[in-house]
């Protein structure tokens, strides 16, 4: 045998004719080069053709080339390759090679697609705007929407730097030194390790569910909201968008305290006298500056990110270049330390902008001649100068007064009376900066707390305190708030939550789960690093003084951190101005798409509007809303106050990350399976725990309001939000205590004391899928106050396969009735050839373990007397005795759409109970449960219980009351005595009536194709007998008499016929099964039955022979009633009697159901017996015990 190789040579798909230039199979393939080896021998006759592209067969004997023989077929515009050795001839479009190797699974492509086709998606993903469309929907759909192309930045310019620009803002630069002068450098460094350390858990925490599957916009809250649900996500995702606002206006608030205190304090529009006045004046213009600077700000968020992310670089070149300065400075300081004298009266700061003439003294001595030298001049009214002179060498001096004498004395006289602090301490200059040589750190290793308007003192220098307190129109420096390690910790934090920067334009990043764990940590471990190290070098070059002094009132009112700056202070003042600017343009940039991206998730209803914007995917109406709360923040104006409600919301947000990762790493869900691999759960716990610590260490009330506001908002998104599954955490933590608790609920039966009514609601639905009996649920939601479970089933009558979707429907309609009764619970269809299995199958599968229902609820049959629903009654008794089986509770409804719903409670009335027999206290609990809820509050309740002759009812009244009381249970209690008397006419009338109609069901109950056949014999016996044998005139009428009785004992008795017969029996059903339509055979074998003969004929006329009536009807009208059913309908009539007589005007009743009979022959007879046991009651409730106690006179 030959050996055959095919060779495919490489061809251009542009030089196929026919192939369209864009296919992508055959595009895809050019340039390859494929062999196929064979062991067998071909033959072929065809021709070369010149469209075989090149497709050659080579035998390996000859070495011949044989063209290969293909074909170019051309319809609808569609060119397809075809190859004449493959069979199509089912007319199967072979699209390409792939779909033919996957002929197996081409049924399923639709729903099941080809591993490439899901590949290439997944290849053209791009970071959609999350909550526009969920990315999974997006997907399942197929539709590709057309997405605004973004700035694709990389970690760097990504996540790096917007993160060094959020964590080196407004503190770093205005109040790292006043915490450390405060607080001192061991607790400096205590408070700002503390914060690092906060941050460093939560980004770790924060990379490892960046780097667990793909983050769309909306970084944190989209990491937050898929682990731990919407309700969470939604609750911290709105306080840290609060929080990320009220940074914004923090940071501009910076910006506008540097521009008026340090580079243009002239332009403060409101000027006042006294230092409580100027306070109010600075705040006044700080709101001015700063609702200007937000608008220009919003402004520029609004032209594009783009411009932003331009700017970016700029500021942050800023920002190096200032921290570069001040290392700078401190290695300078070491060898030339900068001259920034600070004058000090005692131990006590004095405001440099007081010193006026320079002269850091009480008296100075100046030249005789100029007597007028020491005469003060007044200057705008508030300040004085001392006039300019030209001492002469030759001439005397003499002592004159400086203008610190006057500030203390109120005069410029020598022998004036002047401030005793002042006489007794003189005054002195020491370094504001000693240089990083100088010792200087050991003074600053301790606190050094003030309360407000304490006087900032340098505890080394003499001093002769006495009681002398400082006044402030003395020109000290003084303390403008009282300080804390709390307050300082809460102040000091919001310099180190820039951390979410990046992960919050995680839709502008090229790779998310790259960027953001790199660029995050990076940016916290460099910004730890300047931390730490500027705590120490503030503590080892400046005085304590002058650290203490938060505005520089002691340098000139120079910025305090700029006079350790190299070459000059300003560098750190325009650095910083422009640092704070930049760190404001970020916040209002990720703020308003964080905005966004919760309003597109719909979890907050009144939020959707934020959700739009302009073409290109930039939030207008969220940037609109940002700029306003943001303004909130400004017309706070003062920054100590703005930056403890940023450290709450951040914290908080902080928290719940941490949380997140915890919760997935323990739960260890299979979707767990992040790339980032540096994480633990000890460590996510541990940034928990310390989250919560500093929340309640830097204010505890703030932290109670954010909690409050969190809490809110997360109850007002549980109950009006849109339900959104996200595979979070919390549902694996649900998943996981439930099956902790089934288990341990599995250990045993539950005690007495825990049993609840666990209901199951059987419902009914029609041939529309309409509930029948709603009210049903409505009745099972009054239950509910003993907090139980509950299952609301249905059974679909078909076949699993064909009625799938009905049931899906089905489900559907219980779920939207649940809803508007508000049960909260489970539904559950079964699909049932038969309705009485159906309902076993579920009595006997609803719940797991020990979340089992213990309770039936079901509707009473109203038309069981009827043709209209003839198997009621009997699946009715089927579910009472599989209830029975199970050792179940049953509740049947009588009247049930009499009852009253959620919306018409009762204003009085009773709730009477007929205790009859004891069957484990649920006629007991079942009213209890119902006073609970709102309908039935107000109406009272009565018990009654039946007393017999032997009985003692004075004693069973008491006994019963006792009983009562012992259970907590507050009602009426009456016992009714029933005496023995002889059986009624009325009774023994009602049990023959039952019984002669049980009888006539019996005699009547035949299968559909025995009816059939009756039918069929009776019809062709008349035309057989009338054709072909004739006949007498006698022996017509008689026929004719005959046939007209049977006529009309049929249609009388059709209704019971059709009661009587079981149209759902199991025989019935296989005969229908094999009878299918098309099938004649069964036809023709009932034909070939019916045949009829000469002998067959003149035996049925003999048997026949007489006019008269059946003889199962003639023995009915000898009927004498069972004495067993003559006693039991007594009781029933004598019971309804009482009853009707006692609780006719009551609310509803609850009754003893007593139990059907053990023979199946008398069911008819029990129906009838319930029904005379509760004639002319309107609501009736029948409750049967399950045999278990569900009651205890216990504690």
């Amino acid at each position: 045998m030959a050996s055959v190789r095919f060779t495919v040579t490489p061809t251009k798909a542009e030089d196929l004719p026919g192939l369209p230039d864009t296919s992508p199979e055959i595009g895809s393939r050019s340039g390859t080069h494929v062999r196929f080896g064979s062991r067998e021998s071909v033959s072929r006759s065809e021709p070369h053709s010149d469209a075989s592209g090149g497709l050659t067969t080579t035998a390996g004997g000859g070495g011949t080339e044989i063209p290969c023989h293909s074909i170019m077929e051309q319809g609808d515009g569609n060119s397809k390759i075809s190859s004449v050795y493959i069979n199509n001839s089912h007319g199967v479009d072979d699209d390409d090679l792939y779909d033919r190797n996957l002929a197996l699974f081409e049924e399923e492509m639709d729903t099941r697609p080809k591993v490439s086709s899901l590949l290439s998606r997944l290849a053209n993903y791009t970071n959609l705007t999350q909550g526009a469309k969920e990315h999974e929907e997006a997907e399942s759909i197929g539709e590709k929407k057309k997405v605004s192309k973004s700035p694709q930045m990389g970690t760097f310019m990504g996540v790096y730097l917007p993160c060094l620009q959020n964590i080196f803002g407004v503190i770093l630069f205005l109040r790292l030194t006043w915490v450390v002068g405060t607080a001192g450098v061991l607790q400096g460094l205590c408070i700002v390790f503390i914060c690092c350390c906060c941050t460093l858990l939560t980004a770790i925490s924060m990379s490892a569910i960046a780097t667990n599957g793909v983050v769309p916009a909306g970084g944190s809250y989209f990491m937050i909201s898929r682990s731990l649900g919407p309700e969470f996500g939604g609750a911290v995702g709105l306080c840290f968008y609060l929080g990320t606002t009220f940074a914004g206006a923090m940071y501009i608030l910076g910006a506008i305290e540097i521009l008026l205190m340090y580079i243009a304090p002239d332009a403060a529009i409101f000027t006042a006298k006294g230092l409580e006045g100027e306070a109010a004046a600075m705040l006044n213009n700080m709101r001015v500056y700063g609702s200007i600077c937000l608008l220009l700000m919003s402004l520029l968020v609004f032209v594009g990110v783009k411009y932003v992310n331009k700017l970016a670089s700029v500021f942050l070149a800023c920002v190096i270049v200032s921290i570069v300065s001040i290392y700078v400075g401190a290695l300078v300081s070491a060898f030339k330390p900068p001259n920034f004298p600070v004058c000090m009266l005692g131990n006590r700061t004095i405001n440099s902008h007081d010193l006026v003439d320079d002269h850091c003294a009480k008296t100075v001595l100046l030249p005789a001649e100029k007597e007028d030298a020491n005469d003060t001049l007044p200057i705008d009214g508030n300040t004085t100068a001392l006039p300019t002179f030209e001492p002469d060498p030759s001439s005397a001096l003499m002592e004159k007064t400086t203008y610190l004498w006057s500030r203390y004395c109120q005069s410029t006289e020598l022998n004036a009376s002047c401030d005793d602090y002042f006489n007794t301490n003189n005054f002195s200059r020491i370094d504001g900066i000693p240089g990083l040589a100088s010792g200087i750190i050991a003074d600053n290793l301790w606190s050094s707390y003030l309360s407000k308007g304490d006087v900032v003192e340098k505890s080394l220098l003499s001093s002769s305190h006495g009681v002398h307190l400082a006044s402030t129109q003395q020109p000290y420096v003084f303390a403008d708030i009282t300080t804390s390690f709390t307050l300082l910790v809460g102040i000091f934090f919001p310099s180190v939550t820039g951390i979410m920067a990046g992960s919050n334009r995680s839709g502008d990043l090229k790779d998310a789960q790259r960027s953001i764990p790199i660029g995050t940590i990076l940016a916290i471990i460099t910004t730890s690093v300047v931390y730490l190290s500027s705590v120490l070098l503030f503590g080892a070059c400046i005085d304590g003084v002058v650290l203490r002094d938060k505005f520089g009132d002691s340098v000139k009112g120079n910025l305090v951190v700029g006079t350790l700056a190299w070459p000059t202070p300003w560098v750190i003042v325009v650095g910083s101005f422009f640092s704070t600017c930049g760190a404001g343009l970020q916040s209002l940039t990720g703020a308003p798409r964080l905005l966004q991206a919760i309003a597109k998730d719909n979890i907050v209803p009144f939020l959707q509007v934020f959700g739009h914007g302009k073409a290109n995917g930039e939030p207008t109406w969220a940037l609109l809303l940002t700029a306003l709360i943001a303004e909130l923040g400004i017309l706070i104006a003062s920054l100590d106050l703005v930056a403890p409600i940023l450290t709450m919301f951040f914290l908080m947000c902080y928290l719940f990350v941490n949380l997140a990762c915890a919760l997935q790493t323990l739960l260890r869900t299979p979707n767990w399976r992040p790339r980032f691999s540096f994480y633990h759960w000890s460590l996510s716990f541990l940034g928990m725990t310390i989250c919560l610590a500093l929340m309640f260490i830097s204010s505890w009330y703030y932290a109670i309001v954010a909690m409050v506001i969190a809490s809110m908002i997360y109850k007002y998104i549980e109950y009006h939000g849109a339900e959104k599954e996200w595979g979070d955490g919390i549902r694996g933590l649900s998943l996981s205590a439930a099956r902790y608790a089934l288990l341990r609920l599995e250990e045993g039966p539950p005690h007495t004391k825990n049993w609840r009514p666990q209901l199951l609601v059987l419902l009914k639905l029609d041939e529309d899928l309409h509930i029948k009996s709603p009210r049903l649920l409505t009745l099972a939601s009054q239950l509910k106050a003993g907090k139980g479970l509950t299952i609301v089933g249905t059974v679909v009558p078909g076949n699993f396969l064909q009625s799938y979707g009905d049931a899906l429907a089905a489900e559907q309609t219980l779920k939207h009735l649940m809803d508007k009764e508000r049960v909260k619970g489970f539904c559950q269809c079964i699909v049932a050839q038969k309705a009485r299995e159906g309902i076993s199958h579920m009595i006997q599968s609803s719940g797991l373990g020990g979340m089992k229902p213990n309770t039936v609820v079901m509707g009473w049959p109203h038309t069981w007397r009827q043709s209209e629903d003839p198997q009621s009654w009997k699946t009715f008794i089927h579910t009472v005795r599989v209830t029975t089986a199970a050792h179940l509770a049953l509740l049947v409804p009588k009247n049930i759409s009499l009852f009253p719903s959620n919306s018409e409670p009762c204003a009085d009335g009773h709730i009477d109970v007929w205790w009859i027999v004891h069957d484990g206290g649920m006629l007991m609990l079942l009213p209890f449960l119902l006073h609970q809820h709102k309908v039935w509050r107000k109406c009272g309740m009565r018990i009654f219980t039946v007393a017999q002759m032997e009985d003692n009812s004075i004693q069973m009244k008491k006994d019963l009351a006792t009983f009562l009381y012992h259970l907590r249970i507050e009602a009426e209690v009456e016992v009714v005595e029933m005496h023995d008397s002889d059986i009624s006419a009325y009774t023994y009338e009602r049990t023959l009536m039952m019984e002669q109609r049980s009888e006539m069901l019996r005699q009547m109950r035949l299968s559909k194709s025995d009816r059939e056949r009756e039918r069929v014999r009776w019809s062709f016996d008349d035309v057989y007998l009338s054709h072909r044998y004739g006949g007498t005139g006698t022996s017509k009428a008689c026929k004719g008499n005959r046939q007209a009785q049977l006529v009309k004992d049929r249609n009388s008795m059709l209704r019971l016929t059709s009661i009587g017969s079981d149209d759902e029996d199991d025989t019935d059903a296989g005969e229908r099964d094999r009878a299918a339509p098309g099938d004649g055979s069964s036809e023709r074998h009932r034909r070939i039955q019916m045949t009829w003969t000469k002998e067959k004929a003149a035996q049925y006329r003999a048997t026949h022979s007489g006019c008269s009536t059946p003889e199962g009807f003639r023995d009915m009208l000898s009927i004498r009633p069972d004495h067993s059913n003559v006693r039991r309908m007594h009781t029933a009539v004598k019971l309804n009697e009482v009853i009707v007589n006692k609780s006719h005007d009551a609310r509803v009743v609850l009754l003893n159901m007593p139990g059907p009979p053990k023979n199946p022959d008398g069911d008819e007879n029990y129906m009838e017996f319930l029904e005379v046991l509760t004639e002319g009651l309107e609501r009736v409730l029948l409750v049967r015990g399950g045999g278990s106690e569900v009651i205890t006179i216990y504690s």
